[in-house]
């Protein structure tokens, strides 16, 4: 009778402490995804409320208090942003497409054939020239200006995309970048296309870059968005409308006693598509070369 009365307490004591634990576990899933899920939607909330502020009409989206759910929804910014002939953004959106992909290939071309012999020759003073090239990374970039725009205009390249493509694509980061990254590169596979008769030049192109796309990729987005998105420098050399980039475009909405902050915001939403879309896609380079070395597997 002993044993009787005892097993049903006996059976009875797992499901209650599995309760406990399981009332345990979900308080910790909670502490641990409540502040993920705060910081999420302090990073969306301005990014929704440019959308929803460029669907506003030009009244509700100066009102005060804003709103967040617009009275009325409407595709005016849009209509006036890209009808207009005074501000061609389709034009500028090209000429931001243009400068950041051509200044995107120039900086990891260069930065790839700096950085190899960096992370693999030896040569007198390789010390000193990584240093000093890391050493730039501490000067900061408006004390360039003035003479980056005196060579500029030396060369003819003023209100040109040239003027916005060329003078950045020598990268300091970039450099240090990829060295870093080649460093991580096993020798080995190095050592064996030169025993199969690979020169060096055909061991760099056959071997490592194809295990570095990764970091070439990652490389070039940074790039991308450093050029796509740079607003005080195009605004001193670009001067014709039809030559600015978005950014430097998208400041002349601003009228002299007001701001148009639905056109803005328009410009604004437009302007982020491409971006967007090319992390989407980029993502998973962007995610294995700043956690991988250069191997798969």
């Amino acid at each position: 009778m002993a044993t009787a009365t005892d097993s049903p307490a006996t059976a009875g004591a797992p499901p209650a402490a599995a309760g406990r634990g399981g009332s345990g576990g979900t308080r910790s899933t909670i502490a641990r995804y409540l502040p993920l899920v705060l910081l999420a939607i302090i990073i969306v909330a301005p990014l929704v409320f440019i959308l929803v502020t460029s669907l506003k009409t030009r009244a509700e989206a100066t009102s005060t208090p804003p709103t967040w759910i617009p009275r009325e929804i409407t595709g005016q910014a849009y209509d006036e942003i890209l009808g207009s002939s005074s501000t061609p953004v389709l034009r500028w959106f090209m000429n931001s497409m243009i400068a950041a992909l051509s200044n995107a290939a120039l900086v990891v071309v260069t930065s790839a054939l700096a950085a190899y012999p960096l992370a693999r020759m030896e040569f007198r003073g390789k010390k000193i020239v990584f240093a000093a090239i890391v050493a730039t990374l501490f000067i900061p970039p408006v004390i360039l200006i003035i003479p980056n725009y005196l060579i500029v205009g030396e060369l003819q390249w003023l209100d040109t995309l040239t003027a916005v493509i060329v003078p950045t694509a020598a990268s300091a980061f970039g450099v240090f970048f990829l060295r870093q990254f080649f460093s991580t590169l096993p020798r080995e596979l190095e050592e064996a296309a030169l025993i199969d008769g690979a020169n060096l030049f055909q061991t760099f192109w056959r071997v490592v870059l194809p295990l570095s796309r990764p970091a070439l990729v990652t490389l070039g987005l940074l790039a991308f968005l450093t050029n796509y998105n740079d607003f005080l420098w195009p605004v001193y050399v670009l001067f014709s409308p039809e030559s600015q980039t978005l950014p430097a475009g998208l400041s002349t909405l601003q009228e002299a006693n007001a701001v148009r902050y639905d056109l803005m915001m328009a410009g604004a939403v437009i302007a982020s598509v491409p971006v967007l879309l090319i992390y989407v896609l980029a993502q998973r380079y962007i995610i294995e070369g700043v956690s991988r070395s250069g191997l798969k597997g």
